[in-house]
């Protein structure tokens, strides 16, 4: 009796625990997303409900130019990093290169260097280099930073790569493409899909990077959102943070069925 009362008291505590955490996490962005319908400029209570904050974000230019900016760059980077990181993962997997351990220390290095550290090494090599700062700065920036991530996303799905296929195919006569984009590709494309997700979402929400990487004339959403609120206007960055709340919901529903596709297809 008494281990099973702890058993039920643990599992208690545990869901409990569980409960303040989501109840800590997600009530700052209920609150935004209810105070972006508040009649109000200056948030200090529910003044009524009213739609006029996102009439104005359609007819922002400057926001539509830095949502187009941070697209592009967030599309871009996403897509040269993960083609980079299959690459490079599959060719980590070949035993022949000597050279394996060295380059995933590298890999790993721009994980644990703080963000601000890496965007001003970045902003002083371009300074350095005499590249004008702007769009092509902070692609390259963007890819520096997400490779990483998608490298390792698409090494732990080789771990469990069964490589009893390809001598199968081998065996059978398949030439090296056709092993590649027949069987490899296939097989791995899940993880794929994760590390392409993850970069494009690591690209979207960076600020730091941006900020030392970007110069005049260049505004990401995070860049702008940073000086809107020093002006003061948060109701339209309410409004704003609540759209990108839900195409994130729809990006991240939309990859999950792709994945279940790919996944009973396979």
């Amino acid at each position: 009796m008494k281990r099973f009362s702890l058993t039920k008291l643990f599992k208690g505590l545990n869901l409990t625990s569980f409960t303040l955490v989501m109840v800590f996490l997600y009530i700052p962005i209920l609150i935004l997303i209810i105070f972006s319908f508040n009649d109000a400029k200056i948030i200090t209570g529910w003044k009524g409900f009213t739609l006029k904050y996102y009439a104005q974000l359609l007819k922002n230019e400057t926001i539509q130019i830095a949502f187009r900016n941070t697209m592009l760059i967030a599309c871009l980077s996403t897509l040269i990093s993960t083609i980079l990181g299959v690459l490079t993962a599959l060719g980590l997997e070949n035993k022949k290169f000597s050279g394996s351990k060295f380059v995933s220390i590298l890999i790993y290095i721009p994980l644990v260097i703080p963000d601000i550290l890496m965007g001003v090494s970045l902003a002083l090599l371009f300074n350095f280099t005499k590249v004008n700062t702007g769009m092509l700065t902070v692609l390259i920036a963007h890819i520096t930073f997400c490779i990483s991530y998608t490298i390792i996303v698409i090494r732990s799905r080789l771990d469990d790569f069964d490589y009893s296929l390809v001598e199968a195919a081998m065996d059978l006569g398949a030439k090296p493409s056709t092993i590649f984009w027949k069987i490899k590709i296939p097989l791995i494309l899940p993880g794929i899909i994760a590390a392409a997700l993850l970069a494009f979402t690591l690209s979207i929400d960076d600020f730091i990077i941006t900020f030392f990487t970007s110069g005049r004339g260049f505004d990401t959403l995070p860049i702008y959102v940073e000086g809107a609120i020093r002006r003061g206007t948060i109701t339209t960055i309410n409004s704003l943070s609540t759209i990108m709340i839900g195409l994130t919901l729809l990006l991240v529903v939309t990859t999950k069925r792709i994945r279940k596709i790919v996944i009973s297809s396979l």
